[in-house]
């Protein structure tokens, strides 16, 4: 960090060599890390979900987080093409907040975890829909229906959100678009049911935390103004930040999914917007 933000400086005075950055020739700001945990800290989409599917939502969702630990060998750059060998696999956008910590003891407290917080970014956390449940069936979590994962070229430091950054959320509009039309305007700091600070100290609870590990939020959601579930944007809502939200939404109210999972040729882009 010392080194980065004495280059930060020079750059800033223009005391050294330096070229225009374009985002479009980055790799993943982390290429690869030790540790990869997103958790679903939006209740509001597990919720959904299982509605969808007739499940009833167990009473522990609302305060104890879910987690899994994902593949963190090699991550994709915010441009690279998201590998699909089959369509048929349901691929699917989950766009998401980040945060990259410094070591946590185990049992750290949130307050400790909060002040571990190093950087703040985001990412398309890929998911393939239709072989999670055969997967989920077995009775022991993801591996192929998580392939790798896509960040955002910039990584920034909580104190550059300024305002933006409270309690360990992110506020503001997280912006997805499909093929170039809005389909998500949710706001990350709300119907954000467990904070950063909570997320990582439940990580920690029986392990160690190293530094560099990446923690996800999972896919942020709105509900509706009315409390039902969200409304597309096209429709003055929020929109949805995965297809599967929508598709969920679909389902509730007209009993099948109309809208398919991505394919080839498709494009997401995922951003927010600073001050």
């Amino acid at each position: 960090e010392p080194l980065l933000r004495g280059l930060a400086t020079d750059l800033a005075h223009e005391a050294i060599p330096m070229m225009r950055f374009h985002e479009r020739a980055t790799a993943a700001p982390l290429p690869r890390a030790y540790q990869w945990a997103d958790g679903s800290a939006y209740v509001n989409h597990v919720a959904l979900v299982r509605q969808a599917r007739g499940a009833e939502m167990p009473e522990s969702f609302w305060h104890d987080p879910l987690v899994y630990q994902g593949g963190s060998d090699g991550f994709l750059g915010p441009r690279d093409a998201i590998v699909l060998a089959d369509p048929e696999w349901g691929c699917d956008l989950e766009a998401e907040v980040v945060v990259v910590i410094s070591d946590v003891p185990q049992g750290a407290s949130r307050e400790a975890a909060l002040g571990a917080i190093r950087l703040v970014g985001l990412t398309n956390d890929v998911s393939l829909r239709n072989l999670i449940p055969g997967e989920l069936a077995k009775g022991f979590g993801f591996y192929q229906s998580k392939p790798t994962s896509a960040f955002s070229p910039v990584f920034v430091t909580p104190d550059a959100l300024g305002e933006a950054w409270v309690e360990g959320k992110l506020h503001g509009t997280l912006n997805v678009d499909v093929n170039g039309q809005p389909f998500g305007r949710a706001d990350a700091g709300v119907d954000m049911h467990f904070d950063f600070g909570t997320l990582i100290a439940h990580l920690a609870k029986t392990r160690n935390l190293g530094a560099g590990t990446i923690v996800g939020s999972g896919t942020v959601s709105n509900r509706d103004e009315d409390g039902g579930p969200g409304r597309p944007v096209a429709q003055g809502g929020r929109g949805y930040s995965c297809l599967a939200e929508l598709r969920m939404v679909e389902t509730i109210r007209s009993g099948a999914p109309v809208t398919p999972f991505l394919t080839h040729g498709d494009t997401v882009r995922i951003w927010v917007e600073d001050a």
